[in-house]
Formats: C-alpha cells, sequence, structure tokens
C-alpha cells in the first residue's frame, strides 16, 4: 500500500552523508517514496568514493524518485550539470541537490573532470546516467566506465523496476581497462529491469 513507511536499506557509516542536521530532506524523501509507493531494496556498500549509475533511464519521473531515495537515505550524491545554470537563485537549489558546475571551457573534458573531482574528494559518490537520455538508445555512453578507471574506484549499478516500484541497489562492479567487454558485462545485468516506458534495450 501507498502508506506504508517505504524500505530502506542500512546506511554505512564511511560513505559520504549530507549534513544530519537536515531532517526535514530525509523526511520529505521517505513520505514522497511512500506516497508513490516506491521501495529502495539492496546492500550500500562501505565504501566513500565510487561510481553510481542509475537505469533504466526512461522517464522525468526517474529524478524524482531517484531525487527522493537520495534524500531519504541522506547520501550526498554529487552528479554534474551545465555552469550555465548556476544563475542566482537557482544555484542554490542546485548546490542544495548537490549538482556541481561542469566547466565547459575548461581545456580537460567531462571524464578528466570527473576524475580529477573524484580523486581530489575525500569522499565522492558521482552519479550519472548511462543511457545519456530518456529516449531508448542502442549504444550506451561508456563515459562513467572511464571516469571509475581513472579515478580507481568500481561501478555501483543501481535501477529503476517499475512494475514493483523499486529503486534498487546493486553489485559493486570493478572495471577491467576494456571499455567495451566491461559494457557488454553491465548492460547484461541491466536485462531484467523496467523503466517507466521501457527496458534497458
Amino acid at each position: 500500500m501507498a502508506t506504508r513507511e517505504p524500505l530502506l536499506p542500512p546506511i554505512p557509516p564511511s560513505m559520504p552523508l549530507v549534513p544530519p542536521q537536515r531532517r526535514f530532506s530525509r523526511w520529505f524523501g521517505r513520505t514522497l517514496l511512500r506516497l508513490g509507493g516506491w521501495r529502495v531494496v539492496g546492500t550500500i556498500p562501505d565504501l566513500s568514493k565510487l561510481v553510481l549509475i542509475a537505469a533504466p533511464h526512461s522517464s522525468n519521473w526517474d529524478g524524482i524518485w531517484g531525487m527522493a531515495a537520495k534524500m531519504a537515505l541522506g547520501v550526498d550524491v554529487r552528479v554534474l550539470g551545465k555552469d550555465t545554470l548556476f544563475w542566482w537563485p537557482l544555484s542554490i537549489v542546485l548546490h542544495r541537490l548537490g549538482v556541481i558546475p561542469l566547466d565547459r571551457s575548461n581545456p580537460q573534458g567531462v571524464v578528466e573532470q570527473a576524475i580529477e573531482l573524484i580523486r581530489s574528494s575525500p569522499k565522492l559518490w558521482f552519479a550519472l546516467a548511462p543511457e545519456g537520455t530518456r529516449k531508448p538508445v542502442r549504444e550506451w555512453k561508456s563515459g562513467f566506465l572511464k571516469i571509475a578507471h581513472g579515478a580507481g574506484v568500481p561501478v555501483l549499478m543501481a535501477y529503476f523496476h517499475y512494475p514493483e516500484r523499486i529503486i534498487g541497489i546493486g553489485p559493486l562492479f570493478h572495471t577491467s581497462g576494456d571499455a567495451k567487454a566491461d559494457m557488454v558485462a553491465v548492460r547484461e545485468w541491466y536485462r531484467p529491469w523496467m523503466g517507466r516506458n521501457r527496458g534497458t534495450v
């Protein structure tokens, strides 16, 4: 029933967390999940740094439920956003949501900026959607594999499964350096999960 408290896995001490005083954010996230009938399942790894991916990404609702889970758990997950979006007062909201400005004029590319960000941070969970769009795509973007391998951190595979309203936390994936083979393995693991409008094609 949508009125039940959402199931949330326990949080290990080493992972990056939002400041404890943000009790309203955690309450708000739990409330959204409860009203939507969603639950979060799986085991959260006891790691301070990793790359987090989530799929299938087939609807704008994914961002809402994903953000609700992030707030409910109190996890400090960061994503990159266009630096042109950081104008006042929107910049205040974006920073609170964990969005980091991406400097497109930087001679380093997105992958290099993300690698440096993870390496220089004592604790950082860096998140991105491997499909890169809500539309069906034949090929996923390999940036998440390059970032994880370059930063020397594993990939945490998370998923949306709309038929059962589950946000799942899957296993850690350790890159091999062979991006093509790694992508095949990751895509195969995501095969069972169904998004709002499709699965992972």
